[in-house]
């Protein structure tokens, strides 16, 4: 096993039998991702796709948590040429990808868990997609994925309301794979992750690059949808009035909506 190679709010540690082992590292702003932070998933990403016997990348959230998504001190989620929002969002790869949840994975953080091929999460963590709370919308993919994952009327129920989703419900729903004791998310994700390296890994790479190009192709209308949605959000008063909200720990008072 590989000594841990730390970049800059991430963490990348190759595991014995081809796993690499991502940590975001923010614990100060929850994981909330910079673009210091998306350029290292980037990186990572890139490693993962091209290292000689890499097999499996698992990603996880230091400190307890898993992310909160974009830094709200950023205009916008912050994104790279290759991998879209985060690094990863809209990359195409040939090798799985399993997050472990452990605290929370909300907002863009949902997105990242959403992106991601398998999910494992601790019995206590919660998953939410608070962004209309803020004033915004969902923009990392959440908007069509959400319903994809979890059936329309629950997706909608987190969108638009931004309410929270428990973990076991998570796993009824059939978004997450797997749970796992409190603190145990990790090593349960790295235990997934195995199984998958004892499958052909040209038979698991043929069957990512199908899955890849079908989702490419049907998203690429969805993606346009959503940047106009945000695009509209960014442009109201609700949005500088939601993230003042936020930061002042009060509730927002909206502007009464047009006749």
């Amino acid at each position: 096993m590989d000594s841990p190679d730390a970049v800059e709010t991430l963490s990348v540690e190759r595991r014995d039998g081809g796993v690499l082992v991502m940590t975001m590292r923010r614990p100060e702003r929850r994981n909330a991702v910079d673009q210091p932070l998306a350029d290292a998933l980037d990186a990572a990403m890139h490693r993962l796709e091209h290292e000689d016997g890499l097999r499996v990348g698992v990603l996880a959230g230091g400190g307890g948590y898993f992310s909160a998504g974009t830094d709200l001190t950023l205009d916008a989620s912050p994104t790279t040429a290759d991998g879209g929002e985060y690094g990863f969002v809209r990359r195409s790869r040939t090798r799985p990808l399993i997050a472990a949840v452990e605290g929370f994975a909300l907002g863009g953080g949902m997105e990242m868990v959403l992106a991601c091929d398998m999910v494992v999460a601790a019995e206590d963590a919660v998953l939410g997609l608070p962004e209309t709370l803020r004033g915004v919308v969902a923009n990392c993919g959440a908007l069509f994925r959400a319903p994809e994952r979890l059936g329309p009327q629950v997706a909608m129920e987190l969108l638009l309301t931004g309410s929270r989703l428990s973990a076991p419900r998570a796993h009824g729903l059939g978004l997450v794979n797997r749970l796992a004791a409190p603190g145990t998310a990790l090593g349960a994700a790295i235990d997934l992750a195995a199984d998958v390296c004892g499958a052909s890994p040209q038979a698991v790479a043929a069957t990512l690059r199908a899955t890849f190009a079908s989702r490419t192709h049907r998203e690429a209308e969805e993606w346009r949808l959503t940047e106009r949605a945000a695009a509209e959000a960014a442009a109201s008063s609700d949005r500088a009035e939601g993230i003042a909200a936020f930061f002042a720990k009060r509730t927002p008072r909206w502007d009464a909506p047009a006749s």
